[in-house]
Order: structure tokens, then sequence, then C-alpha cells
């Protein structure tokens, strides 16, 4: 794997990954605007991702009716340098129609127990928990069904 920094000004910097994608990310330096997520943002997403991509992966080689997966990440920092998480939390919404829960917390835990690097490496300093919904999609009566779990703990 390959991957490239530059910097453009102020605390802009354009990152290529060997795929040729690009992004912009950066802090605010003195009246500049943002230019894009900071790389410890760039860190979270990239663990989202990397579960996700890993639940999705999952259900679907399952045969599980998925129509959508989104994770919502919460984290705490460390208040000294280095900075590092210490608390993650993953809370997955997953939506479908006949969704089984039980292999939803089983590909979640899958991925974050066995499969995801990104949040083996994030486990090395911080207590990483993940939880979920099920929500049904094309529910019968309009009304989405849903159901929930939990996980906490070092993984």
């Amino acid at each position: 794997m390959e991957a490239r920094v530059r910097w453009v000004e102020d605390r802009t910097f354009v990152g290529a990954a060997g795929s040729g994608h690009k992004i912009v990310f950066g802090t605010p330096s003195d009246n500049a605007p943002k230019p894009g997520p900071s790389p410890m943002e760039l860190v979270l997403i990239g663990t989202g991702g990397c579960s996700a991509y890993d639940v999705v992966s999952i259900l679907e080689k399952g045969r599980e009716p998925v129509d959508s997966v989104e994770v919502a990440l919460d984290a705490d920092r460390a208040e000294t340098d280095p900075k590092v998480f210490t608390r993650i939390h993953m809370q997955f919404t997953v939506r479908g129609r006949g969704v089984n829960p039980a292999r939803v917390a089983r590909a979640i835990e899958l991925s974050v127990d066995k499969y995801c690097s990104a949040s083996a490496m994030m486990a090395k300093s911080a207590e990483v928990t993940h939880g979920f919904e099920v929500v049904e999609t094309g529910a019968p009566g309009g009304a989405p069904e849903e159901a929930s779990g939990e996980a906490h703990g070092k993984t």
C-alpha cells in the first residue's frame, strides 16, 4: 500500500492514495476556513469504513436482504500529546426487509474482533465498543420495526 501527502498552504494538505484517489484535509489556521476533515477525523472515518465494509460483505455472503448499512462513530481522545483515541463507539444501523438481528450482531463481532485491521489498531489504545439496530423496511402497515443490541469492552 502506498500514499503520498502534499502540503498545499496554511494547514491544508492533499493526500493521494496509491489507487489515485485524492482527498483534501487539514485544520483551520488563522482566519482560514477548515479545508476538510482533520487527520484524526480521517482515521475515525477509516475505522468506520473498514468495519462497515466488512459488515456489508458478511451480510451479503449470508444472503441477508440488506438495503443499507450506516455506522455512526463517537470517540474520545487523550488530553495530552499524542492525543490518541481512548474510546470509540460504533453504532450500526442496518436496514432491510427480514434482516436477522442475530446475523447482524455476528457480522459486527466478526468485523470488529477479527477482520477490520483499523479497529484492531484502534483497540491498542482505545476501548472499542459497538451497538446496532436493525430497521425493517417495507414492513406491512408502514411502521418500521426495530431490533437492537450493544456490546462493550476492549476488542
